[in-house]
């Protein structure tokens, strides 16, 4: 029998997994920033209590991937800090966990999801454009890493 992917939602004791999964995948590509190390060590204080939610996707009884969304306001949230494991790329995570976020805004009435990624992570950009992400001006400071912004408008 074919394991399949689940995305579940934020629980403490699964807190460690947003630290560690982007921690590895900050390190890969960029540095860890001030402002991530914050949110990934605080994630119920940073993002849970701000209204915003957390998800996992678990395979095979394993967190391989994780996924944010960060309230900006009722219906505007901010697609952030989504990492999958090195040993689950090409499995399809990323695709889940768009889906699953996108499936969340409309349950929710969240009309807009913005990112910010980096362009040199072809996958991701093509990744975001295939689930109807647009580049939209990109404001100055937020992370040192970015040097684009996509938005997507829920209808």
């Amino acid at each position: 029998m074919k394991n399949t992917v689940e995305i579940i939602p934020f629980s403490q004791d699964l807190k460690e997994h947003i630290k560690t999964l982007n921690i590895a995948w900050l390190t890969k590509y960029f540095k860890v920033e001030e402002k991530d190390e914050l949110t990934l060590s605080n994630p119920q204080e940073e993002i849970i209590d701000k209204g915003g939610m957390i998800f996992y996707a678990k395979y095979n009884d394993e967190i391989i991937g994780t996924v944010s969304l960060l309230k900006v306001d009722d219906s505007t949230f901010e697609l952030s800090k989504m990492a999958v494991s090195d040993t689950a790329q090409g499995l399809g995570i990323g695709n889940k966990l768009l889906e699953h976020c996108i499936d969340i805004a409309k349950e929710n009435d969240i009309k807009k999801l913005f990112l910010y990624s980096n362009t040199t992570l072809l996958p991701a950009i093509h990744l975001y454009k295939k689930f109807g992400f647009a580049e939209i001006p990109l404001e100055a400071g937020v992370y040192k890493r970015a040097d684009i912004k996509m938005e997507k408008i829920i209808s």
